[in-house]
């Protein structure tokens, strides 16, 4: 089959495309004919070595993607045709055979394209925003980095939920459009003072979240942006710095940060991703939540697709075509 390997972690120019040996339909496995796969930020801190999880070269990244199933256990909730979507390791592939635990049935409302955005940015969505940041109808919610994968998918849960108003913090007009077409109610470019502009779109109370998928330089302003009692969910660090905060800052107006890891969760307790499946289904079903798709690449120009991610060019969600639809 073909796949994508990373060969030295180097980053995109690391990556090729191969030949390898399909995976064996252990017991127990779904096999998958994958069609589309997405590129994410942990596949592009894995090509540099600065994933948690850091296999040796070579290896075949990918943490999620969608297909259809060729083959499944008998007991399992999956038949040969269902159109599925993946999360794991090795998604970046032909084929791919995972646990019954990390498929999951892509809803009739959906693409094969965007079933391949739909599990780890918005069971992420999910976690963060409501299993850790305790989310309720009616908060006001801002959403850094709002115009990629991580943010837009957010920005639907939250506004699915009937929170609001959303603001979306972006650095180009372009992915300020991104953002208000997500359902995003504003978007606010990043600038000197844009904490002060958020601040002054809730009436000048602030927000009651942050949720923080950057990092870097733009926490802190998250913080200062947070109403009395609000919360700041720390999602990730694709600014690539980890921020730090004097805690008497939390002090001064009651304020919480949230830590929040949707991998950690279920690694700790797989029925959980599960549940959010559930509860994601009727926001498909109301129109609320459906994955945005940025660039689509050929699977063969993954390194453009990679590269995307890394130089901050990419919006919403970028995939690797594998099998056209």
């Amino acid at each position: 089959m073909k796949a994508l390997e990373v060969q030295s972690l180097t980053g995109p120019t690391g990556i090729a495309v191969v030949e390898r040996p399909e995976p064996e339909a252990h017991d127990g496995l779904v096999v998958i004919d994958m069609a589309y796969a997405g590129v994410s930020f942990p596949d592009l801190l894995q090509t540099k070595g600065m994933y948690q999880i850091r296999p040796e070269p070579p290896f075949i990244p990918g943490v999620e993607g969608s297909g259809i199933v060729r083959t499944a256990p008998a007991n399992s909730e999956f038949s040969a045709g269902d159109r599925v979507a993946v999360w794991g390791s090795t998604c970046h592939a032909e084929v791919v055979a995972a646990h019954p635990s990390q498929v999951f049935s892509i809803p009739d409302e959906m693409s094969l394209a965007e079933g391949a955005a739909f599990v780890l940015n918005y069971q992420t969505a999910v976690f963060c925003l409501v299993d850790r940041g305790q989310l309720r109808a009616g908060e006001s919610v801002l959403v850094l980095g709002a115009a990629g994968g991580v943010g837009t998918s957010a920005i639907q849960v939250a506004k699915g939920l009937g929170a609001g108003p959303i603001i979306g913090l972006v650095s180009t007009p372009a992915k300020a459009d991104v953002a208000l077409a997500a359902g995003a109610d504003h978007a606010v470019l990043i600038s000197d003072s844009w904490k002060d502009e958020v601040v002054s779109l809730t009436g000048g109370k602030g927000v009651d979240m942050t949720y923080d998928p950057v990092g870097g330089d733009r926490f802190l302003d998250g913080v200062r942006a947070l109403a009395r009692g609000g919360r700041l969910v720390v999602v990730g660090f694709a600014a690539g710095e980890i921020p730090t905060i004097k805690v008497n800052r939390l002090l001064l107006r009651n304020v919480s940060i949230v830590g929040a890891a949707w991998g950690e969760a279920i690694a700790g307790n797989p029925e959980l991703a599960r549940d959010i499946h559930a509860r994601l289904l009727p926001l498909v079903k109301s129109g609320a939540v459906r994955p945005p798709i940025g660039n689509t690449y050929d699977f063969d120009d993954a390194v453009a697709a990679f590269t995307s991610l890394d130089d901050r060019s990419a919006t919403a969600k970028v995939l690797l075509e594998i099998r056209a639809e």
